[in-house]
Order: structure tokens, then C-alpha cells, then sequence
């Protein structure tokens, strides 16, 4: 149970990151949280929708991974994908963002230890 919450969080969370980068990326909230000048938003706007979208496909992959009717292939794709999110989180973080370990990675990293532990 506790691995289908924070599994379905972490999809949450990249959904809404999906949206902030591929409909709001110019809007005060996506500014304020990407810290960015409305110019810079302006001139990126196409390379955050693209980014978006690798979000959105992380999200849908943990998505399919709480549906999947075999839990050892549900288990294997949601450490997988939980993994790469991580790596993401911890290579924003050094190249782009601190917070980016904290806000991404660290949810990301709790639902793998929880994944890890439940499988058998």
C-alpha cells in the first residue's frame, strides 16, 4: 500500500511538472518556481515543452506500473523508472538547480527504498 502512494506521488508530481513546463512555462507561478525571467521563459519555451513531455512519459510509465496486472513486472518497472528520476534529480542538481535533489529526487528516492523493500 505504501508503495502504491508514494509511486502514485511521484506520478503526480511529474504530471504537474508536465503542465508547468508544456502550458505554464511563462506563467509567475512556473517563473517563480524555475526561477526564471519572463524574457528566458519566452526564448525556452519550446525546449520546456519538449521537457515536459519526457515528464509526462515518466509519469505515464509509473502510471502503467500501478495498473500492471503482474506485480513482479509492476515492481521492476517502477524501480526502473524511479531510478532513472533520481539520476535525473541528482544531474539537475548539479547543472541546473540544488533544490531540483530535494523537490524531485528526494520523493523519487523514497518511493525506490519503498519498492525495494516490498520486493520480494
Amino acid at each position: 500500500m505504501i508503495v502504491t502512494i508514494l509511486v502514485a506521488l511521484v506520478a503526480l508530481e511529474h504530471l504537474y511538472i508536465l503542465y508547468l513546463e508544456m502550458f505554464a512555462w511563462t506563467s509567475p507561478r512556473a517563473l517563480k518556481a524555475f526561477g526564471l525571467s519572463k524574457e528566458l521563459a519566452e526564448e525556452t519555451k519550446a525546449m520546456a515543452a519538449n521537457q515536459g513531455l519526457y515528464n509526462g512519459f515518466l509519469a505515464a510509465a509509473l502510471a502503467w506500473s500501478l495498473v500492471h496486472p503482474n506485480p513482479q513486472f509492476a515492481l521492476q518497472l517502477q524501480t526502473f523508472f524511479l531510478v532513472c528520476i533520481v539520476i535525473a534529480a541528482f544531474y539537475g542538481s548539479l547543472t541546473i538547480k540544488r533544490s531540483i535533489l530535494i523537490v524531485q529526487g528526494i520523493p523519487a528516492l523514497l518511493a525506490l527504498l519503498a519498492v525495494v523493500y516490498a520486493t520480494p
